[in-house]
């Protein structure tokens, strides 16, 4: 059976998160390696994120992660917490968002500034699942249980806990492609 591959989209550095919100992003990171799915990312050149610490939690745990990085070459922050790294080609704040999104089967948000806005907004129009921490500040609270647009393609869920959210979205991926 193909492992989901599981996006986590969230702040970079610069928003200055909180170790709360920190350790909120490492534990989504475990939980997706126990559940045995792949952790896709968009790995940093310059700087951790939430998304980069996701991962580092999950290669702790024995899980698979893929970073999808923009530019030329493969040097990105923390390289040793990537299984796999995509080097784009494409801009930061620009096209690597589409091949991230378009390498998940849905994404988890945690936080977020304009960089997971889009790839949130990308996820939407690709209509796959997307699922976001409530309570974690940025767009992940701004989005929680909506739909984005008048079309209602696909709700953005929301949920409280970061295990509910892998549970909710392996189970949002399997009804999108009729697995059970």
């Amino acid at each position: 059976m193909k492992k989901f591959q599981i996006g986590v989209m969230g702040s970079a550095a610069d928003l200055k998160y909180s170790k709360k919100i920190e350790n909120i992003a490492k534990k989504l990171g475990e939980e997706i390696a126990k559940n045995d799915c792949i952790l896709v990312y968009g790995a940093e050149k310059d700087s951790s994120s939430l998304s980069t610490v996701a991962a580092k939690a999950a290669k702790r745990m024995n899980g698979f992660t893929v970073g999808v990085t923009y530019g030329k070459g493969m040097d990105i922050w923390e390289r040793n917490y990537a299984d796999v790294i995509i080097a784009s080609g494409m801009e930061r704040g620009g096209g690597r968002e589409l091949a991230l999104v378009n390498s998940c089967d849905g994404i988890i948000a945690i936080s977020g500034g304009s960089g997971t806005l889009t790839e949130i907004l990308i996820a939407y129009q690709l209509n796959i699942p997307i699922v976001v921490i409530k309570g974690t500040g940025g767009w992940a609270d701004q989005v929680a249980d909506k739909f984005l647009d008048s079309r209602k393609r696909l709700k953005v869920i929301g949920v409280s806990e970061y295990s509910g959210a892998v549970k909710r979205m392996i189970r949002e991926i399997k009804k999108k492609t009729n697995e059970k």
